[in-house]
Parts: structure tokens; sequence; C-alpha cells
């Protein structure tokens, strides 16, 4: 049986070796262990370890989970936006990883009325892949300031899904066009704070590029079964 305690306990010493070869604080990456696909019972264990960030893909499996767990777990959406599930996605998650369209941030701010501003990032595609979702890097520009004047979000930051590669050098090579972006976004007053990118195979590469929030999921709770 595969013991997630232990495997979470890797994870953030792995993180916090790959901190110190940067000479960055531990603390400035924040680990989301990716919970779907898995019990609450597995995510209450991680819970009672000191694990409170935990991402999700899908709606429905998300709420038949949070309604089960301790209100203080932090909720990170990371799977794929659609406008009627919008109101649910508002309401339940603290932050949203994987915002496209302008669309998409007008209705979750309609939807968060009366709540605390929701932490969104925009998804950046950083190569032609008709297959990804994701904001091209050359219309981004367009999109901060009509996202940064909606009410009820508070946009944070990009995130990226990048192509599986094993070497690191092309790993970090690809984090750090999204880094170079950021950088970019903040010289024109964007004010963003937060990289979203590192899963369990590229963890390093994203941190060692200046990764805020990883997402882990496999590495945590082991892989999953066809």
């Amino acid at each position: 049986m595969i013991d997630i305690v232990a495997n979470l306990h890797h994870i953030q010493h792995r993180i916090e070796t790959t901190c110190q070869q940067c000479e960055r604080n531990k603390e400035s990456v924040t680990l989301i262990a990716v919970s779907k696909s898995h019990s609450a019972d597995q995510i209450a264990k991680l819970y009672a370890a000191g694990q409170h960030h935990f991402g999700e893909n899908y709606l429905n499996e998300a709420l038949s989970k949070i309604t089960l767990l301790p209100t203080d777990i932090l909720w990170h959406f990371i799977g794929t936006i659609q406008s009627k599930k919008t109101l649910e996605i508002a309401q339940n998650f603290s932050w949203v990883h994987t915002v496209c369209r302008l669309k998409e941030a007008q209705l979750l701010s309609q939807h968060r009325q009366g709540m605390p501003p929701l932490n969104i990032c925009l998804q950046v595609k950083m190569e032609d892949d008709p297959k990804r979702n994701g904001i091209y890097a050359s219309e981004l520009m367009n999109l901060l300031k009509p996202i940064q004047d909606l009410p009820h979000l508070r946009l944070r930051g990009l995130m990226v899904l990048p192509p599986l590669v094993e070497a690191l050098t092309e790993q970090r090579a690809y984090f750090q066009a999204l880094h170079s972006l950021l950088v970019h976004c903040n010289q024109q007053g964007a004010n963003l704070d937060t990289l979203s990118m590192g899963m369990t195979h590229d963890i390093d590469a994203a941190i060692l590029e200046g990764a805020t929030m990883v997402r882990i999921g496999t590495g945590i709770f082991g892989p999953r079964e066809i």
C-alpha cells in the first residue's frame, strides 16, 4: 500500500532541497496536492499531516469531497472551465488556475459577489498546440487590464502545462520563458506574484526558474490506475 504521508514528506524535502540550491526560502513555494480521482479519506490523512492546499480537475468530483472535509482547506481548481459551471467553481474554490478567456473571468467575478475575491491565474500556451488550452503569450497583454478591473477577482499570476520532456535543461527553458513573461507583465504594471508551474516529473526545474506553486499528484498519491 502506498504511504501517501511519507510521499508528502518526500516531496516537501525535495522542495526544500531545490530551494536551497537556488537560495530561495522553502516557504516561497506552495505545494498543491492534486487529489483528483482520490478519496476524501486520503485527503483527510494529508490534511492531518499538515497539507492544506488541494487541487481538483473535475467540479462534481470535487464538490463531493469538499462537503466532507474541513472548511479551512484551500481548494484550487485546475481543470478546464465550462461556462455553465462557473457559479459552483466561483463559490467553492479559493483559487482557479485555468482561466483562458475574458468571458470565463467575467462569469467567475459575477458569481463571486459577497465573498472574498477569487484568486485566479491565467493559463498560458507557450507553443502552437491546438490540443492545449491557454492564452497565447502574444494575446496576454490585452487581457490583463480587463481582467484586473473585474471587481470580485484577484489576478495573481500565470499557469502553464508544459510538454513532457526529460532533460532538465529543456524543462528549465520552458519555465524560464513563463517567468520572463511574468516579469514583462509586471513591467507593464500588472503586479503579479504567482507562477503556477511544475509537476512531479519537473518540479525541480520549475522551482529553479521561480515557481511559487507546484501541483503534485503522482509524487504523493502514486500513479493512477488505468
